[in-house]
C-alpha cells in the first residue's frame, strides 16, 4: 500500500523539532510498521467512510475496508470511531475529510493529512480535528505541532476565501476517553509557524545535533545506534553515581534521585532499542558475539472449533457441559455497551468506583495533585 510522507512530516515534526540530528540520522532507515498503527490507519478509513457517506459505524461491523482489506471493522472499532465521527459532525459549519494540507510555506516541502477540517462562518472559526486511535499515549492539543502544522497548511488555502479570526485545534482520542481542544487566534498560529520555520532549517542543516530526550527519542528508528543518548546514558548512569553497585538509594541526593527519574523511560526505551536492533540481527542470520536466540516459552490452545471440543469432552470423556464451560458476568464498561446509552443511567446505581493508587509524574502533568499521607493507608502488612 503506498505510504508518501514528507521529509519533514507533521506526524514526526516532535522529533525532528526536538531533534534536529534526527532526519540525518535515520535517512536511509526502513521503518517497520506496527500492527497499533496499521490499526489505526483503519480505523482513519473507517472514519472517512461513514464522514462522507453518513453512514454509522456500526453498519460497517463485519466488513472489510478497503485500503486496509486485512481489516475487519469490529464492534470495538466501530463504537470508537464513531465517538469522533459524532464529535466532527456535531462541529457544524462546512466540513471537508482527509483532506490534504500543504505547510510547505513554514516547512520546505511539508505536507501532511488534516483529519478533519470544520469551517463555522458565524464564529469566523477554523476547527482541525485529528484523531488518535491508540490508547497507550494520551495527547494533547495546547502546543501539538502535529496540529498546529495541519492548522497552518489548512489556514494557508483557505484566508484569501475565508473570513477566519481564530483557529481550534481539537485532539480526539476516543479509546482514553479524551478530547482536547486548544483555541488561539490567528496571530498566535502564525508566530507558531515562525518557530517551527526556524527548527525546520536546523533540522536540515549539514552540522543539526542530535538531542535525547523523551518525546524525540520515542519512535526514532536511530535511538539504538545514537551516540548521543549512549552519551547520555553514561552521564546519568555513571558520571553522577559513580559506581552503580555500591550506590545505597539512601545517600542519594534529591537532585540525583530527580535525574534518575527524569531519565528512566528514555534510558529503558533505549536499551529496548538496542535489544530489538540485537534480535533483528540475529533473526536475519547474522551473527551477534555472546548472544543468541532460542525458543520462547510454549502456549497450547484447542486445534479444534469450541463447539467440536466440548462435543468430545462431554461425549466421549464424561466431562459435564457446566464443567467445559467458564462463565463470567460482564464488566460495567461491557454492560454499558450492551444496554446502549438511553438505558446506561439504569445500571448506574449498581457501579462503584476506586480510585488508582496514586502515580509519580512531573509537576507539568496537567493532572492535579493528591494529598496523601501514610495515614490514607491501611495496615499494609
Amino acid at each position: 500500500m503506498p505510504n508518501n510522507h514528507a521529509k519533514l512530516s507533521a506526524s514526526g515534526s516532535a522529533q525532528w523539532i526536538n531533534c534536529p540530528g534526527s532526519i540525518k540520522a535515520t535517512a536511509g532507515i526502513i521503518g517497520t510498521s506496527s500492527v497499533f498503527a496499521e490499526e489505526g490507519s483503519a480505523a482513519h478509513e473507517l472514519a472517512e467512510i461513514c464522514l462522507n457517506g453518513g453512514a454509522l459505524a456500526s453498519e460497517l461491523v463485519g466488513q472489510r475496508l478497503v485500503e486496509w482489506d486485512e481489516w475487519t471493522v469490529t464492534e470495538e472499532m466501530a463504537g470508537h470511531v464513531q465517538q469522533y465521527i459524532d464529535f466532527v459532525i456535531a462541529l457544524g459549519g462546512t466540513q471537508s475529510y482527509e483532506i490534504r494540507s500543504d505547510f510547505s510555506a513554514w516547512v520546505p516541502d511539508g505536507f501532511g493529512t488534516s483529519d478533519a477540517v470544520a469551517y463555522v462562518a458565524d464564529t469566523k472559526t477554523l476547527h482541525v480535528v485529528d484523531l488518535k486511535y491508540g490508547q497507550g499515549i494520551r495527547v494533547d492539543a495546547e502546543n501539538n505541532s502535529q496540529g498546529i502544522l495541519y492548522a497552518l497548511g489548512v489556514f494557508d488555502s483557505m484566508s484569501l476565501s475565508h473570513e477566519i479570526e481564530r483557529v481550534v485545534i481539537t485532539i480526539v482520542q476516543p479509546r482514553r476517553d479524551h478530547i482536547d481542544e486548544w483555541t488561539i487566534d490567528v496571530d498566535t498560529l502564525l508566530k507558531c509557524g515562525e518557530i517551527i520555520s526556524q527548527a525546520a532549517d536546523r533540522a536540515l542543516a549539514d552540522d543539526a545535533p542530535r538531542i535525547p530526550g523523551e518525546t524525540q527519542c520515542r519512535w526514532c528508528d536511530a535511538k539504538a545506534t545514537c551516540p548521543a543518548l549512549l552519551e547520555l546514558t553514561e552521564t546519568t548512569m555513571m558520571a553522577e553515581f559513580d559506581n552503580l553497585d555500591a550506590v545505597p538509594v539512601d545517600s542519594l541526593t534529591d537532585a540525583q534521585m530527580a535525574l534518575a527519574l527524569d531519565n528512566k523511560k528514555l534510558i529503558l526505551s533505549w536499551f529496548d532499542a538496542i535489544s530489538q536492533k540485537v534480535k533483528d540481527r540475529l533473526m536475519s542470520g547474522q551473527p551477534f558475539a555472546g548472544y543468541k536466540m532460542v525458543a520462547g516459552n510454549r502456549s497450547r490452545s484447542w486445534a479444534y472449533d469450541d463447539a467440536d471440543v466440548v462435543n468430545r469432552l462431554v461425549h466421549d470423556l464424561g466431562v459435564t457441559s457446566d464443567d467445559a464451560y467458564i462463565s463470567k458476568i460482564v464488566s460495567p464498561a461491557q454492560a454499558e455497551k450492551l444496554v446502549g446509552k438511553k438505558h446506561a443511567p439504569g445500571i448506574a446505581s449498581m457501579i462503584q468506583t476506586k480510585e488508582g493508587a496514586p502515580t509519580l509524574v512531573i509537576d507539568s502533568d496537567k493532572r492535579p495533585a493528591v494529598n496523601v499521607s501514610l495515614d490514607d493507608f491501611e495496615n499494609l502488612t
